[in-house]
């Protein structure tokens, strides 16, 4: 590869790293919009000056967090939230039966409150700080299946209150009203038993097992953008990981 003052000037961190790092950049500050078809490999390696090869990787890096899409014989694309890779790289809980759907959801509340301790160190937020708080039942196949509680810090989130509804697709919500993409996330899973509004929601009996699954989800700079508590009836579903 021919080393060029552009590849020079990147410094000695791994090339291609350094080029996605800028890439990534475009989508933060919306050059690059959510299903937007991204410019050739040769026309990136020509704007910034490295090889076709290093654009190729830095690229294919990206599509294998989800932030782009490879559309055979069309090109490259800013993956949109809606796109099913996205959704179910977030959404980890499928039925026995093997076959993957996205659940629908029913809001039951949300409001504006302070932070408690834990919701203002999880989302590297002041104590005193504000949040939104929603609570929601999600289903698959009209069965409810979790019960979730989304804290979201209001600071990142101005004119929540002016939302007449709550989509069942937050993260779209958050990339086209904020423009807040989310690109990552932290989960803690732990094995619990259903309490009384448990078991109110989910229809099973106090006491029955759930999967109770803590997850931060980071944007494209690695700010905490929500945190999520879902507690899940795994009775006739489980939760997977893909592990590469």
């Amino acid at each position: 590869m021919a080393d060029t003052s552009a590849e020079r000037a990147f410094g000695f961190r791994p090339l291609y790293l350094q080029v996605k790092e800028s890439l990534v950049r475009r989508l933060i500050e919306g050059s690059w919009q959510p299903g937007q078809l991204i410019p050739s490999e040769m026309e990136l390696a020509r704007e910034i000056g490295v090889s076709q090869g290093t654009i190729r990787k830095a690229l294919n890096s990206m599509t294998a967090e989800n932030l782009l899409v490879r559309r055979q014989g069309h090109g490259t694309y800013v993956a949109a939230p809606e796109e099913s890779r996205i959704l179910f790289q977030f959404f980890r809980i499928v039925p026995d039966t093997g076959e993957r759907s996205f659940p629908t959801s029913k809001v039951l509340s949300w409001s504006k409150e302070r932070a408690t301790k834990e919701e203002a160190r999880d989302l590297a937020i002041s104590p005193t700080s504000s949040v939104w708080r929603i609570e929601r039942v999600r289903y698959l196949d009209d069965d409810p299946l979790i019960v979730e509680y989304i804290t979201l810090p209001a600071k990142r989130f101005p004119g929540f209150e002016k939302l007449g509804e709550i989509p069942n697709n937050v993260y779209r919500l958050y990339s086209e009203r904020w423009g807040l993409t989310i690109g990552s996330g932290t989960e803690r899973v732990k094995a619990i038993t259903a309490g009384a509004e448990d078991a109110k929601h989910l229809g099973c009996k106090a006491g029955a097992p759930l999967l109770r699954i803590n997850r931060i989800a980071f944007d494209l700079e690695r700010k905490p953008v929500e945190l999520r508590i879902s507690r899940c009836l795994t009775e006739r579903a489980h939760y997977i990981s893909d592990l590469k």
